[in-house]
């Protein structure tokens, strides 16, 4: 029996030459850093649920960006926590609220350094914890679209590079879009949670931003994790909206639709590595189950492979660092 020809292996017989043959690369300027910024919080509080991810003051968010500019992270993802909530989540649109000084002062210490995205949720700011307006117990399509508009035109104000709708209604980028062009900000750009699934992996989030729902769950907006094609046509609508990029969210349990998203629409591709995908290694990495480094780039190597341009991941900061070991 004659061996075969084609011996795979001669390409990886040594570090240089797996570098020269490597077909997937990640760097620091594939991600953008979530940042969580508090109203009226004096000093950082660690959110138990999310290993070294902290709730900052306003006084502290310029030395967080600074930290995150020097590990050669071009963007970040800003979510506010307000200290007044109420059931028509009008301090998500309020000029002086958390989110827009937050985005003021970042604009104002980092220019064009640092890409500025920002949340359009209702989630964190309503009493309800839903992600749109209730009304009857029943979360209002376009009661809340109205909102979501207000809330981006505000952050546009304050200087946003990017919006970044996460409600999940029906029509949220065309309306936002609208909205952002008449009030003449036509150069910021959208870049939708467009398939945000109903996920189990969001728990810690919503420890850390405090938006757990008060009643009921957001299977009613959320896309049913069971349905690809259903997360498929939420891609198309949104491009049919006028997005700038699409969003598949979370990442690691559904590399399949970040894959089909990259296969059919010639669109920029961001994946949202979420919470619990960051609990768990942080977890299992502290009872010494597995080494973090390792696993933590294989799983941002998988997101990449899959077809992210982009990946929205706590991860941001110790993945930089990790990389800029190796």
């Amino acid at each position: 029996m004659s061996f075969p020809t084609r011996r795979l292996r001669r390409l990886r017989t040594s570090d240089k030459m797996r570098e020269l043959v490597q077909q997937t690369t990640l760097s620091p300027k594939d991600f953008i850093c979530p940042v969580f910024v508090q109203e009226d919080l004096k000093t950082r509080t660690k959110v138990e649920s999310m290993t070294e991810i902290e709730r900052l003051p306003l006084d502290d968010v310029n030395d967080e960006v600074g930290t995150i500019s020097d590990l050669g992270i071009p963007a970040i993802m800003l979510f506010g926590i307000p200290t007044q909530k109420d059931e028509a989540g009008t301090s998500a649109f309020d000029d002086n609220g958390i989110v827009q000084k937050a985005i003021s002062q970042i604009r104002e210490n980092f220019g064009d350094k640092m890409v500025i995205m920002a949340d359009v949720c209702l989630c964190q700011f309503t009493s309800t914890g839903h992600c749109g307006i209730v009304q009857g117990n029943k979360i209002d399509n376009d009661t809340s679209l109205d909102t979501l508009s207000k809330v981006a035109v505000s952050q546009a104000k304050a200087g946003v590079d990017t919006v970044s709708p996460s409600a999940m209604m029906d029509g949220q980028v065309a309306v936002i879009r609208n909205a952002l062009d008449d009030e003449g900000f036509s150069d910021v750009s959208i870049m939708s949670h467009s398939a945000k699934h109903r996920s189990n992996f969001y728990s810690p989030f919503r420890d850390a931003a405090e938006c757990a729902p008060k009643f009921g769950d957001r299977k009613t907006y959320q896309v049913p994790y069971t349905n690809a094609r259903e997360a498929m046509m939420e891609v198309e609508t949104d491009i049919n909206e006028g997005v700038d990029i699409v969003m598949i969210k979370p990442a690691l349990s559904y590399l399949d639709l970040i894959a089909e998203t990259r296969r059919r629409f010639n669109v920029p591709v961001s994946a949202y590595s979420v919470s619990g995908e960051y609990a768990l290694v942080k977890a299992a990495s502290q009872l010494g189950y597995v080494n973090e480094k390792d696993m933590t780039e294989e799983i941002l190597y998988s997101i990449k492979r899959a077809g992210a341009d982009m990946i929205v991941t706590y991860f941001a900061k110790s993945a930089s660092r990790f990389l800029q070991e190796s």
